[in-house]
């Protein structure tokens, strides 16, 4: 069996496609992150959903790999050059709060925790799945807290499921609401946590465990 022959339930409960989605820029080739505040997250949150509702969108996506500039704004991500995370590893969806995320494939719950702290995860749930013969496991980051509190380690879900929501700054970890989608193959020890972004001396480790997550959006805008 291969990605594409697997049936996985639309992570927004809808396909993303041209229609309702804008493929949102958000790296160093953008000269409109130069100007804009980006440590002011009501200011950074006004001009994202400012770009979608130019767009005719309801969502904003984009980010595998993606080589950003917007990590500036946090000691979280570094301070050396060469060390400086700014590999972006998942797909980033942008909507508002309180947007509903659904469970894409079968898995049960291996961890959630709140990554709490200004540019991290805020609320976070990783699942494991059996795909491929092998375990495959995918993580949602920048969740409503009060999600953490309908689920369980071990727990079983079913594609299809409502899974949580896109949580609001800053109990987010205080960006603009939009939901961090990345898949992983090995977690390498971590629970509740996983590396969203890398730096470029690490993108080749990086890149072998956590595929493009659109084999599972299905996304036709990125």
């Amino acid at each position: 069996m291969k990605w594409n022959e697997i049936d996985f339930f639309p992570i927004m409960g809808e396909t993303l496609s041209n229609e309702n989605t804008f493929a949102l820029n958000l790296s160093h080739t953008n000269p409109d992150l130069e100007s804009l505040d980006l440590s002011n997250t009501a200011a950074f949150d006004e001009y994202i959903m400012l770009q979608i509702k130019n767009s005719g969108s309801k969502y904003g996506i984009g980010g595998y790999l993606e080589h950003r500039a917007i990590y500036r704004r946090s000691a979280v991500f570094g301070t050396g050059e060469a060390d400086f995370r700014n590999i972006h590893l998942g797909i980033d969806i942008w909507a508002k709060a309180g947007a509903p995320v659904f469970l894409p494939l079968n898995g049960r719950v291996h961890s959630l925790q709140d990554n709490a702290g200004f540019g991290n995860y805020g609320a976070t749930i990783i699942l494991e799945h059996d795909l491929f013969g092998r375990k495959l496991y995918t993580l949602y980051g920048h969740l409503f807290l009060s999600d953490l509190e309908n689920l369980e380690v071990g727990q079983k879900l079913k594609a299809g499921e409502l899974l949580a929501h896109i949580g609001p700054f800053p109990e987010n970890g205080d960006w603009p609401p939009h939901l961090h989608f990345q898949v992983i193959w090995d977690l390498m020890g971590n629970v509740g946590d996983f590396p969203g972004v890398c730096s470029k001396r690490e993108v080749d480790k990086y890149v072998a465990n956590c595929p493009d997550p659109n084999l599972i959006l299905r996304s036709n805008v990125i």
